[in-house]
């Protein structure tokens, strides 16, 4: 049989470090390839490295059928679940996959809802009493997938958002274990030039970059309101029950709060353009 690579499959999963792939051919070269190969008719599905590692030093394989596959789409799924079991997959690549599982189940729910409305709508209308079966729940909120991914909803959440806003470098650099998931997001908030110079100047940099945004949020949360006093415990000490005083109204307490986010804002501009030239420094340096 003549195997066949879809490009998209092939790719659709995280690729091996040159390490890993490393460790690979040196385990096959010694063990052989034990584990089959998996197959969609004649399209590989699992084992694209073990595939040209084999094929590069004629090494024997064999190859399974899997027969349950009627899409693309189920074998996609396949593959997120197969790789989301590894132990080997890192907590941002598991994520990833989780997410791409949500797209996939999402897409197939409207287009399922989608199809029944449209039979619906091409037969005669049910008798009142009748009830409609109710459509299968699809599993797809942040809970369901962190849970799949064996990660905490806020984690997934800052996936999400590196995903959304981070440049390939950043990406590359969360991937790599140069910074943590946490520290990335963070820093994903920056413009992409900024990112990209942050990257640029290492570890230790990326970790105080984001701290710095974390301290510029910190300042930048408006003052809690201060409680409201009871009735009757706002008296002078001397004894005197005239009426409390309510403190400033609340169109006072906006335009207060204004003025205190009015200069919070101003000065982390300053600061921000203290960051980068930092950022720009280091890097010339590096």
């Amino acid at each position: 049989m003549q195997i066949k690579i879809n490009d998209m499959l092939r790719d659709y999963i995280e690729p091996l470090t040159e390490a890993e792939h490393s460790a690979l051919e040196r385990s096959l070269l010694a063990e052989g390839c034990r584990d089959a190969l998996v197959l969609w008719d004649d399209v590989l599905v699992d084992g694209h490295n073990r595939y040209a590692i084999c094929q590069k030093h004629g090494i024997p394989f064999k190859v399974t059928q899997n027969t349950s596959f009627k899409s693309m789409e189920d074998v996609m799924l396949w593959m997120i679940d197969n790789h989301l079991g590894r132990r080997s997959v890192s907590d941002f690549q598991r994520g990833v996959l989780a997410l791409r599982k949500k797209d996939i189940l999402a897409q197939r729910a409207e287009e399922d809802n989608a199809r029944i409305q449209a039979e619906d709508a091409s037969i005669a209308p049910p008798e009142p009493e009748a009830e409609a079966a109710p459509a299968p729940k699809v599993r797809t909120s942040r809970e369901d997938i962190a849970r799949a991914a064996r990660l905490s909803s806020n984690t997934i959440s800052q996936i999400e958002k590196i995903q959304k806003t981070a440049t390939p470098e950043l990406v590359e650099a969360v991937r790599a274990g140069t910074i943590s998931i946490n520290a990335a997001a963070t820093v994903a908030s920056l413009p992409d030039a900024d990112q990209v110079a942050a990257v640029a100047g290492g570890k230790k940099f990326l970790q105080q970059a984001a701290r710095e945004i974390r301290e510029q949020r910190a300042a930048s949360r408006p003052p809690k309101a201060p409680k409201a006093v009871p009735e009757g415990e706002g008296e002078a000490e001397g004894g005197h029950s005239g009426a409390p005083w309510d403190g400033p109204s609340e169109v006072e307490q906006l335009r207060l709060e204004v003025a205190q986010l009015k200069d919070k804002n101003a000065a982390l501009r300053a600061e921000n353009a203290e960051l980068r030239e930092r950022i720009a420094t280091l890097v010339d340096a590096s």
